[in-house]
């Protein structure tokens, strides 16, 4: 225990300096402008990632490492919620759950950043430990706590309903579990979840629905080759962010408990069915991102510790071992990128490099305004850009989100700017250079330049 307390706390302070050293990424800037205009709801997801980043910058500062400051906390106080899970459904496999957890590289680099996935794991995680303290307790007062964590997390992302819906398929799957709902404590969980989740809806249906309309319209058609490329797609970046050891564990382990009728099994089954379920059906339509995996890794990591004895005395090693490899090794190629990886596989570099020297340059002529047709470049220029030029948000001209944000700065009528633009498409008779992302010799993205002039209802092209 000593030692799992100690090698926790040496890799928080470790996520914490690179927290502050790393550059950031758009989507966090994106992100911190958010907690620069506090709503109870925006285009893309719900608030809680742009409370916990006023929380943090209110403590630290609005430097990378005050934005960034919940993101390593919360993965240590998570990981010693999924110990405390693991030890009421699995007793002496606490520290095994929770070290194979933070042995995947995703969790390692997820818990550098701050992003919507952050609060959200942590707060699924608080929901799987409150359901087994019910399971291990019998106590019927844990479903306020369930309830607690299932409103946080609806106010984290809108894939936290998979969470409740697993939640309930485990109750009407099992005589226990229906005997449960004939009683005001799940419904009075519910109705606290909802009550937390109110500002939320309440912005929603001020705005059109317009964020439960956006991420609940992801539909495209079907192509089996396509969903082919988009299934190889999933389970390639799996084994790498899970590692490949710890994914194999895992597999293994949730097999196993498919006859395993014990509450606890049922529960973490679920939680991992549901979410799987889901994310597969969308592979035939559309690309899975990476971290939308990432609510699967606590069962996921959970399962695999509850594994019988002689199989974990074999693997356990090895899988740590692996794990933190492909972690260290993370680390070192996002600080110094010592090993010259081609543009497209050097992931960490194409997140992160390069977007101070966009801003500077783009803004080296101190024009009056600039702006993107782009939401994670307009981020980063109204972040990382030098004092005293204008970053303007023109809503519905090439972004609607901002249409839904706070964020709109006066621009003078008559005024001349540059557009920083990536997108081919973009009309720009009025090209006044170019620019590209880059870090050493890799090149990440080309921009074109474009002169524009300010008018009341946007921008213009100026005659060419």
């Amino acid at each position: 225990m000593r030692q799992a307390v100690l090698g926790l706390l040496a890799l928080t302070v470790l996520r914490l300096v690179l927290a502050a050293y790393l550059p950031m990424a758009p989507d966090e800037d994106y992100y911190f402008l958010w907690a620069q205009h506090l709503q109870a709801g925006y285009f893309d997801h719900p608030p809680m990632v742009a409370l916990w980043i006023k929380a943090s910058t209110a403590l630290i500062g609005n430097t990378p490492f005050g934005i960034r400051l919940f993101g390593p906390l919360a993965a240590a106080l998570g990981s010693v919620l999924l110990w405390d899970a693991a030890e009421q459904l699995a007793p002496g496999r606490g520290i095994i759950a929770a070290a194979l957890l933070n042995a995947t590289l995703l969790i390692g680099a997820g818990a550098i950043i701050i992003t919507p996935d952050t609060p959200l794991l942590f707060f699924w995680t608080a929901g799987l430990a409150a359901c087994a303290r019910l399971i291990n307790s019998g106590n019927p007062r844990w479903w306020l706590a369930v309830g607690l964590a299932a409103g946080c997390m609806l106010l984290s992302k809108y894939t936290a309903p998979l969470f409740i819906a697993a939640v309930f398929l485990w109750l009407v799957t099992r005589a226990e579990g229906r005997r449960q709902l004939a009683t005001p404590w799940p419904w009075a969980g519910t109705v606290l979840a909802l009550l937390i989740f109110s500002p939320n809806i309440a912005w929603n249906a001020g705005h059109h629905w317009v964020s439960f309309l956006k991420q609940g319209g992801r539909v495209a058609g079907f192509d089996p080759v396509r969903a082919a490329q988009f299934f190889g797609e999933l389970v390639g970046s799996q084994i790498g962010l899970g590692t490949p050891v710890i994914v194999a564990l895992a597999a293994l382990g949730l097999w196993r408990l498919r006859h395993d009728a014990a509450p606890g099994a049922r529960l973490v089954l679920w939680l991992a069915v549901v979410p799987g379920a889901v994310l597969l059906e969308h592979v035939l339509s559309d690309r899975v991102q990476p971290n939308w995996v990432a609510i699967l890794y606590p069962v996921a990591c959970l399962a695999a510790a509850m594994l019988p004895a002689a199989r974990l005395a074999r693997w356990l090693k090895p899988a740590l071992g692996v794990g933190f490899a492909f972690t260290a090794i993370a680390y070192v190629q996002a600080l110094a990128a010592p090993v010259p990886l081609p543009a497209a596989l050097d992931t960490a570099s194409q997140q992160l490099a390069g977007w101070h020297a966009v801003a500077r340059t783009a803004m080296a002529g101190h024009p009056v305004f600039v702006t993107s047709s782009d939401y994670a470049t307009m981020s980063v220029l109204a972040v990382d850009g030098p004092p005293g030029v204008i970053v303007a948000a023109f809503p519905n001209k090439w972004d609607w989100r901002w249409s839904y944000f706070g964020y709109k700065p006066a621009v003078p009528r008559g005024t001349f700017g540059i557009m920083v633009t990536k997108d081919p498409k973009m009309p720009c008779p009025d090209l006044l250079g170019t620019l590209t992302r880059s870090r050493g010799s890799e090149r990440f993205t080309h921009y074109r330049l474009c002169g524009y002039v300010a008018t009341e209802s946007g921008v213009a092209l100026p005659r060419p």
